[in-house]
């Protein structure tokens, strides 16, 4: 390790002694990129040690839906504080999870009626994962034990989580320790040909699965998707119909469906669940990041009676689901995705969403025309802007060019955080950014880009 740079906050060196931080090279953070001591945050704006002030323009990894400090949920969370911190969720029950637990049956898409607490997105997962293959043991199917996934979907980072996705960034390293999956291409409409509409690709790109489904239905347990955006996987999007087409043939070869709508779930994509554009019910459906707010971790799967039931038994049967985490349905955290269900209840949230994802679509409309953009694309709330070398050809940058790294600091300097995957810069804020924050985004944005692509 070499000396930490003479610009570092006290924090920061204290943090560089002690921590080792998420989805990072810790070297990068000794001289090229300081930490950010952060002390507080309001609305869409966080505050470092020194007073500076940052645009939270990814909503803190994707999970803050209205602001931080939000004084509905703050409050929320203290009066639970002052009953009930935790309690064992094995043969005891409280007011707040069994609130949550109907809040999201009534919200969801039809025909899901159980739900099932964990802690984070990736154990939401394991969950879905681990209980489609023991749904089909249970039933007298004990031959269908593999999974389905899309080219460039991410699910998360346990091995079970990891090994359903397929951005190599992440999961490569760990193929030894991977389950073998079945991967169809992806309807990723940033490959469709010139001329060719989403829903065209959409359709198009279906067929191998639906060829896939025919070939491995006997051995397959679920297909398993992240509706109408891989967030991970660049931001890339597709058209509501490829779901429609799934659901069609998963039921047609008896295959459940997994829709991981942990980051675009809860009005990211326009709709509550991205599921609604494409009108289907998933057999499960995995829930975490928004569903607090921003709070705390909670995660939950939400499926279908034909699922439980076959589960339910005498206990001489072993036939139970026997997955638990000590943090299940922790009543702090149940109390914040309460007050945080409470809001959509009792305000037009979606309404004003589309209100606001029509101004980032006006706001960065001129990015289209960029040299070095090859596209703009938009599912609601979140916003992607693609970086490439050439824009007739979609070269893209070579990944050790680091160009998105160079509008991430670009964005830090004009006070605001952007945090680009790769080559693609994208905006997914906090549904409390106003219009002119959002003309500040996109001001960075611009300029960063164009800082980044100069050379």
């Amino acid at each position: 390790m070499t000396a930490p740079s003479d610009n570092l906050p006290p924090l920061g060196v204290r943090d560089l002694a002690a921590v080792w931080h998420p989805c990072t090279q810790m070297k990068d953070h000794e001289r090229e990129l300081p930490l950010i001591a952060i002390r507080r945050g309001q609305g869409v704006w966080l505050e470092d040690m020194e007073g500076r002030r940052y645009l939270d323009a990814i909503s803190s990894w994707w999970v803050n839906l209205f602001g931080h400090a939000n004084p509905v949920i703050s409050a929320a969370v203290a009066r639970q504080l002052a009953e009930l911190e935790h309690v064992i969720f094995a043969g005891f029950t409280h007011e707040p999870a069994v609130d949550v637990a109907e809040a999201l049956i009534r919200l969801a898409p039809p025909g899901l009626a159980r739900c099932f607490f964990a802690d984070n997105g990736s154990a939401a997962v394991e969950v879905a994962v681990k209980m489609s293959f023991h749904f089909w043991r249970n039933s007298g199917k004990p031959g269908k034990q593999r999974f389905i996934t899309l080219a460039n979907s991410y699910h998360g980072e346990t091995l079970g989580a990891l090994a359903v996705g397929n951005v190599a960034l992440y999961k490569d390293i760990y193929a030894p320790l991977l389950m073998d999956v079945i991967t169809a291409p992806s309807p990723d409409g940033y490959a469709r040909e010139p001329g060719e509409s989403a829903e065209s690709h959409s359709r198009r790109m279906f067929a191998p699965m639906r060829e896939l489904l025919e070939r491995h239905a006997h051995e397959a347990a679920a297909v398993i998707v992240e509706p109408l955006v891989q967030c991970a996987g660049s931001m890339r999007m597709y058209h509501p119909v490829y779901l429609r087409l799934l659901r069609a043939a998963c039921d047609e070869f008896n295959v459940h469906l997994i829709a991981d709508e942990i980051a675009v779930g809860f009005g990211r994509t326009g709709t509550l669940f991205a599921c609604e554009q494409a009108q289907i019910t998933p057999d499960f459906l995995c829930l975490s990041k928004g569903l607090t707010g921003g709070y705390l971790p909670l995660s939950a799967v939400l499926t279908t009676s034909t699922v439980y039931d076959a589960f339910y038994d005498e206990y001489t049967k072993l036939n139970a689901f026997l997955h638990s985490h000590s943090y299940t349905g922790n009543p702090l955290a149940c109390a914040a995705a309460r007050a945080t269900l409470g809001i959509f209840a009792s305000t037009p949230v979606i309404e004003r969403n589309r209100e606001l994802a029509a101004h980032m679509a006006r706001a960065t409309a001129s990015l289209a025309d960029h040299p070095h953009v090859a596209e703009v694309r938009q599912q609601g709330m979140i916003l992607a802007i693609e970086m490439v070398r050439q824009r007739s050809s979609r070269e893209p940058y070579d990944f050790r060019e680091r160009r998105g790294l160079k509008v991430y600091r670009h964005a830090l300097q004009r006070g605001a955080v952007l945090r680009p995957i790769g080559n693609v810069v994208y905006f997914m804020p906090p549904y409390v950014i106003t219009p002119e924050e959002i003309d500040l985004l996109a001001d960075i944005a611009r300029t960063g880009i164009d800082a980044a692509t100069c050379d």
